[in-house]
């Protein structure tokens, strides 16, 4: 699948002039974002590699007055599509890939989303501390785009996956607006949210209230679970009320789709003191899924 896709003129123009950062639409550029670690090959509209958050914000506001849709980027190791696309392709893993905040006595970190998830844990090694989300591909994966895809690692089974260790989220709205994504409880009118963020909790909340029944006869019981939505941890609770609920982790598996991560502040644990490896061996696949 190979979609050559047209320049728009306009849009370059605007992104030339407004952006801080390198903004790239010839041909040789927008070829090698148009794949990613899938086989898919669309060639985005523009590729914009930020400087600095203002121009993450710059090229949102550009893009909605432009009609055109953004795509954010980590280290394209997506092996779905979810990394190409016609539309204007956001690159951060040159410039906000920074650790902006970390306290090691509560084992967390602020950083930004273009950083590697090896990079992260190098310039952390001194600390007994590390980021156990260990995908195959932490040498180029981001947290960003970990963060989008709701990634697990080989140590879910300890750790948990992204969901599990991604506290709050500072975060660009499709309208401009920016909010932050973390602990709320069930009353949203206590918190100070941008009235498109409030929507959003409450549309989503009206939808696990009315498929309730069916979330909790159909959603799978599974830790592994990342596609879709959280749709479930704004359902009611049994006895009818609102249960708190962590905000980031409706970010956390959306692609991108409800907001785009300024900086993400995650859980860190102990690196552990000794490493195995286990074989188990079954007689048949389905043996091995149902075990």
């Amino acid at each position: 699948m190979n979609l050559h896709t047209p320049i728009n003129h306009r849009l370059a123009e605007r992104l030339s002039r407004e952006i801080e950062g390198e903004v790239m639409v010839d041909a040789a550029s927008r070829g090698r974002y148009a794949t990613d670690a899938s086989f898919y090959q669309i060639e985005p509209l523009a590729v914009v590699v930020p400087k600095r958050a203002d121009d993450v914000a710059a090229t949102l506001a550009i893009a909605r007055e432009e009609g055109v849709p953004v795509l954010p980027r980590g280290g394209g190791t997506s092996q779905s599509g979810q990394t190409v696309g016609r539309a204007v392709v956001i690159d951060t893993t040159k410039h906000l890939n920074r650790i902006v905040e970390t306290d090691f006595e509560n084992r967390t970190a602020w950083v930004e989303p273009g950083i590697a998830m090896d990079d992260l844990n190098r310039q952390i090694k001194g600390s007994g501390l590390w980021f156990p989300v260990d995908v195959s591909t932490s040498s180029r994966a981001t947290i960003g785009g970990m963060t989008g895809n709701n990634s697990c690692g080989t140590r879910s089974i300890r750790y948990g996956i992204m969901r599990d260790n991604v506290l709050e989220i500072d975060a660009l709205l499709a309208d401009g607006g920016r909010a932050r994504f973390g602990m709320l409880d069930g009353d949203f009118a206590k918190h100070n949210l941008p009235d498109t963020v409030r929507d959003l909790f409450r549309d989503l909340r009206a939808i696990g209230g009315r498929e309730q029944a069916h979330i909790a006869t159909a959603f799978p019981e599974v830790s592994r679970r990342v596609g879709g939505y959280l749709i479930d941890a704004l359902a009611p609770s049994p006895d009818g009320t609102a249960a708190p609920f962590n905000a980031a982790t409706l970010l956390c598996g959306s692609e991108g789709t409800l907001a785009i991560s300024e900086r993400i502040k995650i859980k860190l644990s102990a690196q552990p003191k000794a490493k195995a490896l286990g074989l188990c061996h079954f007689a048949t696949f389905r043996a091995a899924m149902e075990s």
